[in-house]
């Protein structure tokens, strides 16, 4: 077998895959599938201009969850190219040199949030600091802050960490143990935070390390 699979140029587990009659059909392209979607789509992107086709993908996802068949993201791509929503921009090249560009993912939503912040600078010289909390399977800002001239305080790491608890669940507290990923910030890192985030709303406080990469 690795004889014909190397004359024929596929992959070893492919060719098995069919002699077995394991490998499954390539499945149809149906264009009234995107008919369907497609306002659908079209209302996601209006609300969230700046949104990728995994993230509208993801919101598609949450809105077509209960009995019905979850959208495939390339399709939602190719509604989304022909629509011209498609961001083109350049992608930087090479691991980035930011600490909080992490890629933490989970087999299903709301098991982990990862936290990460971010300041800029102002023509006015003014510098605004901002705070947010993902959610690690959907990959969406769930819950953030902004703060200008001053820093994120854990008062507001703890308003936020409430928004994204309600924003997910629906109530003031996690159905069960939810990873909040964090840095070693203090406003994360402080017992107040901790103890608020542990005992009031279900979640289990995690830090990562400066080299982390997962």
């Amino acid at each position: 077998m690795k004889v014909v699979a190397e004359t024929l140029g596929v992959a070893r587990s492919n060719l098995h895959a069919r002699m077995n009659g394991s490998a499954k059909p390539r499945q149809r392209y149906h264009k009234a599938q995107d008919a369907a979607l497609l306002p659908l789509i079209e209302a996601l992107v209006a609300a969230r201009p700046t949104y990728g086709y995994r993230r509208i993908a993801a919101l598609l996802n949450r809105r077509l969850r209960v009995g019905a068949t979850p959208a495939n993201h390339k399709g939602v791509y190719r509604i989304m190219q022909a629509m011209a929503c498609c961001w083109h921009g350049h992608m930087p090249s090479g691991p980035s040199a930011s600490t909080t560009e992490r890629s933490w993912r989970y087999a299903r939503t709301s098991d982990g949030a990862p936290t990460g912040s971010s300041s800029l600078t102002c023509w006015n010289k003014d510098i605004i600091r901002g705070a947010f909390i993902i959610d690690a399977h959907d990959r969406e800002i769930i819950s953030w802050r902004t703060v200008a001239g001053a820093g994120i305080s854990g008062s507001d790491v703890r308003d936020m960490m409430l928004e994204a608890v309600e924003a997910r669940f629906g109530g003031y507290r996690a159905p069960h143990s939810v990873d909040m990923l964090s840095d070693n910030g203090s406003p994360y890192t402080a017992h107040d935070t901790r103890t608020f985030a542990r005992r009031h709303l279900g979640l289990a406080p995690l830090k990562w390390s400066v080299g982390t990469q997962t």
